[in-house]
């Protein structure tokens, strides 16, 4: 009867063995190489660093490669001579181990400073592991202090630590710090991609980084996740095979619903917010995966952030070929409303309303008339704008959801600029005869690319503007475009002022006329340079700071105020028999 072999966790089975075989880590390794070799030993060293990166891995290396009777050249571990069999073993009376985090009393000090005065065997250094060394209590640190100032000649101390604030400062001023990093995405992709080959697993690379990403820096939990997800699917991993068996969401969901979003569609957004629900995904953990895929199509919109983009090389692409398609300031835009509505998700009492309000203002951030971001046909064909009334046509929640932009552009932000469902803030007004301070500037700035295709000729990018034609062109939008009542009621309200030959600002007294400049600028700034000539056209918005000697209204005057300006709202609640009070 034959016994079946033991069966190894890969965490274990490819724990690395030399410092060459350490994975993320090359500039630190190296430098302990170089002490090793130039014999410049500390007498204590600090390991700090997010947990599996490979601390307790390297300190291992190091009390072996410092034993080693036959070192190689390039000053690593021989493995073969019978103290690093021991260490690999575990049996080296030379290499002693302490879990901080179980054994953090004095008595436990106590018994690793007993032992600093017995010489090696086998080897030149006895070698202290302290691992979790922040666990200690401040009596233990206190007692570890005099022997780890001056330990004898043939004793190291390595102590490592996942929060390295947590170490006392005498203790840190006693040892050498090296910091080590999370593991990047391609580093665990390239050793993912070596242990499946090692265990003839067949394994696509882009599984592989489902796997790299849900591991969130740490080799030890990629490798733990790969043996579990190996055991799942027979052997053959697939981009499919992982998501389904971590349970994870398919990011073909996020690049779908931007395009939606870019096409102004509010229906297919929300039926899509649904198909993920009935999958059984948390609203909340919905919300901030779309934030995570919008943040990383900012960052990759600008060469010089793309190196913030934590992800494998096939999704890098995906996002680099999304990206511009949207204005960077509707990123901009979009990451506030999904972080207003995860702020809020707890304490709403409706949560999947909540979501769905967040949807439907992302899908119409571009503005209710037509859409100035060039939108390109599946088919391939050339990019065409998609006019707002088409999108109205397929989406019967549309004249709804104006009605919704429209209150909510009026809500007020509290502190952490969220919606605050109970009670408005009370807006100000100044005292008759009050000075009015000094403007603040709030700018937004569209990406010149940002209202134009890639593939879409520009037959005027600098033509000279008048300060008359710029108001002339103000004020045809203003009238074409009454459907966004907030913010044309403002534009008719304010004269812009040029500032250089391209830069023109203009300041509002309210913040709901800031934050509809904000949703409908891409939109404002794509026809102006359009019916200018002007690439370059920029547009400032000030909003002028508040005296403390202003007026504030009550809750009454402010819903006046807001009903005065958008007289739909007004018919819209009375034709529901809503009491205002």
């Amino acid at each position: 009867m034959t016994s079946k072999k033991q069966y190894i966790v890969s965490a274990r089975k490819y724990r690395p063995a030399t410092f060459q075989t350490v994975v993320g880590q090359r500039a630190l390794t190296a430098t302990l190489k170089n002490a090793i070799l130039g014999g410049k030993l500390a007498q204590a060293y600090l390991f700090c660093g997010p947990r599996g990166v490979g601390k307790t891995s390297c300190a291992r290396i190091f009390a072996k490669t410092i034993n080693c009777q036959h070192p190689t050249a390039d000053g690593e571990a021989c493995g073969e001579c019978e103290s690093c069999k021991a260490i690999e073993r575990g049996s080296s009376f030379n290499l002693v181990e302490l879990d901080a985090a179980s054994n953090n009393s004095v008595e436990d000090i106590r018994n690793i400073t007993d032992q600093v005065n017995i010489p090696a065997q086998d080897g030149r250094y006895r070698v202290f592991i302290i691992d979790e060394v922040h666990m200690l209590s401040n009596s233990a640190f206190n007692a570890f202090l005099k022997t780890l100032e001056e330990p004898p000649k043939n004793v190291v101390f390595i102590l490592a630590t996942t929060e390295r604030h947590k170490v006392i400062p005498t203790i840190l001023s006693r040892c050498q710090v090296y910091d080590f990093r999370r593991i990047t995405i391609n580093d665990m992709i390239d050793h993912l991609a070596y242990v499946a080959e090692s265990e003839g697993v067949k394994a696509e690379r882009e599984a592989l980084g489902v796997i790299a990403l849900k591991a969130d820096g740490a080799m030890r939990d990629a490798l733990s996740i790969f043996d579990q997800v190996v055991a799942s699917t027979q052997g053959e991993l697939t981009y499919q095979n992982v998501i389904e068996a971590l349970n994870l969401l398919d990011q073909e969901y996020y690049f779908r619903l931007l395009d939606l979003f870019r096409a102004g569609d509010v229906a297919g957004s929300l039926l899509t917010f649904k198909e993920i629900s009935d999958k059984g995904f948390d609203a909340q953990f919905f919300i901030n995966g779309l934030a995570d895929h919008i943040r990383n199509l900012m960052v990759s919109a600008d060469p010089r952030t793309v190196v913030l983009l934590e992800t494998s090389e096939e999704q890098g692409r995906r996002y680099s070929e999304q990206a511009p398609k949207l204005p960077v300031e509707w990123y901009y835009s979009a990451m506030k409303l999904l972080n207003d509505a995860d702020f809020n998700y707890r304490t709403s009492g409706n949560k999947r309303l909540l979501v769905e309000l967040t949807l439907i203002r992302l899908a119409r951030l571009l503005g209710g008339g037509e859409s100035r971001v060039p939108f390109e046909a599946p088919d391939g064909n050339e990019p065409q704008a998609v006019p707002a009334n088409k999108v109205e046509a397929k989406e019967p929640l549309g004249e709804f959801s104006q009605r919704i932009n429209a209150v909510q552009s009026q809500t007020v932000k509290g502190p952490s600029e969220a919606p605050i469902p109970s009670k408005p803030s009370k807006p100000v007004m100044p005292k008759e005869g009050a000075r009015r301070p000094a403007a603040r500037p709030t700018s937004f700035r569209l990406n010149a690319e940002g209202s134009q295709s890639k593939n879409e000729s520009k037959a005027e990018t600098d033509r000279p503007v008048s300060q008359e034609e710029f108001v002339a062109a103000w004020e045809e939008f203003a009238s074409n475009n009454s459907e966004q009542k907030i913010m044309t009621g403002a534009m008719r309200g304010t004269t812009p002022t040029r500032l250089t030959a391209t830069d023109y600002k203009i300041e509002v007294d309210h913040p709901a006329h800031k934050q509809a400049f904000e949703s409908g600028l891409g939109e404002l700034l794509a026809f102006l340079r359009q019916k200018l000539g002007n690439d370059r056209l920029t547009l400032q918005v000030e909003i002028r700071e508040k005296g403390e000697e202003e007026k504030k209204m009550n809750s009454k005057e402010f819903l006046k105020l807001a009903l005065d300006e958008n007289p739909e709202l007004a018919n819209f609640l009375k034709s529901i028999n809503a009491e205002l009070e």
